[in-house]
């Protein structure tokens, strides 16, 4: 596969929709939290070695933390609510939010390792 522009925008939107970057058919997933090891349409194999969904950890931390940091400091200047109150909402939103991007962060990082190495 020849990466372009239109290659990369179509992996990123197969995993938008948990896809499989190289077909774009078979899912990612067979039930919430548990994974298919290989696509049922085009064989790829999804956890390469070891460790490998690390980097998927990472994507969901800053994702987290690039929607409950600013969220704490704009909810603050807006809505002006006590510092208890605010915490408290934006400190369950850190915990929850990760638990439903899990899917996502999975399949992200897939595509990332499937532009950069296509042929693996």
């Amino acid at each position: 596969m020849r990466l372009t522009l239109r290659n990369i925008k179509k992996i990123l939107q197969c995993s938008i929709g948990l896809k499989c970057p190289r077909c774009c058919k078979g899912s990612l997933f067979k039930k919430r939290f548990s994974m298919f090891s290989h696509c049922p349409e085009c064989e790829l194999k999804y956890e390469r070695e070891q460790g490998y969904f690390i980097g998927a950890m990472y994507i969901n931390y800053g994702a987290t933390v690039f929607l409950v940091f600013p969220g704490y400091f704009v909810t603050d200047l807006i809505i002006n609510t006590p510092f208890w109150f605010n915490f408290c909402v934006w400190g369950v939103v850190s915990a929850i939010f990760p638990v439903f991007f899990y899917r996502y962060s999975k399949s992200f990082w897939l595509s990332f390792d499937f532009i950069l190495n296509p042929n693996s």
